[in-house]
This record gives C-alpha cells, structure tokens and sequence, in this order.
C-alpha cells in the first residue's frame, strides 16, 4: 500500500508542478516578454501572438487536471482517512481546486471563443478579465499545491 501511495503522491505533485509551472511562467516570464518584443502598443500583434501561444494548450491542461483529480481520489482512497483536521484540508484541497477547474473551463470554452471573436474595442476589458483570473487560477493552484504538501 506504501508503494501506491507514493507512486499517487508522485503522480499528483507532478501534475499540480506541471500545471502551476505552466501557468507561472506564461503570467511572469512570457507575457512581458511578449510585450516588450511587440513592443506592448500593437495590440492586434499582441493578440495575435497571445492567440498563437494559447492554441493547443486546452487539452494538455484539461488532461494534467483530470490526472489531478484522478490521483488526489486515489490517494484519499487509498490514505483510507484522518483526523477530521485532515477530512477538512481535503476538503478544503477539493474546493480549491474545483474552483481552479471551474476558472480553467470558463476561459477555455467560454472567454477564449470570445476573445478571439470580440471587436477591437471589446479586448481591453477581456484581456483585464483573463489577467484577474490568471492571476486567481495561480493562488488557487498553488495554495492547492501547498496545501497537499502539509497533507
């Protein structure tokens, strides 16, 4: 039973690293690069190009979150119970990162259809959606990371 703990637990942190690496560097190294390259006042090249780089990147992503998923149950299953402190931290595990999930759906099928289709005058405040919840899928994954890391 050790042995598949430990391969879960591998299983489960690779994919919450893959996935909180992923989205890190895209917000932190990427973007402003990106900007300053296209030197940020083109905006049709900046959206093309942010365009570009997100194409493709919808199942590799809904992939590592259903190995998330998949592995964390595993490992609850498999852990076979806690303390009620621990019931709660999966609980707690759980709600973050169906929230992450709920975010990953919305931009994937309902903000990046829109945004590729919005007029010109429509993409500042969608692009100001998308870094809000960029900015709030990174907490949520990483206090889910951190989070599993003390469970």
């Amino acid at each position: 039973m050790h042995v598949l703990i430990a391969f879960l637990a591998l299983v489960h942190a690779s994919a919450g690293a893959l996935w909180l690496g992923a989205m890190a560097y895209s917000l932190f190294v990427v973007r402003p690069r990106l900007a300053g390259m296209l030197d940020g006042d083109d905006e049709t090249r900046m959206e093309e190009a942010q365009q570009l780089l997100a194409s493709g990147n919808r199942w590799p992503t809904a992939s590592l979150i259903v190995v998330l998923w998949l592995s964390g149950i595993g490992l609850v299953a498999a852990h076979g119970g806690g303390s009620y402190g621990w019931w709660a931290g999966v609980a707690v595990k759980a709600l973050l990162l169906t929230t992450a999930t709920a975010l990953f759906w919305w931009v994937s099928w309902r903000g990046w259809p829109r945004r590729v289709f919005a007029l010109p005058e429509e993409l500042p405040a969608l692009r100001r959606k998308f870094d809000a919840i960029a900015a709030a899928m990174l907490a949520l994954v990483g206090a889910t990371f951190a989070l599993g890391v003390l469970l």
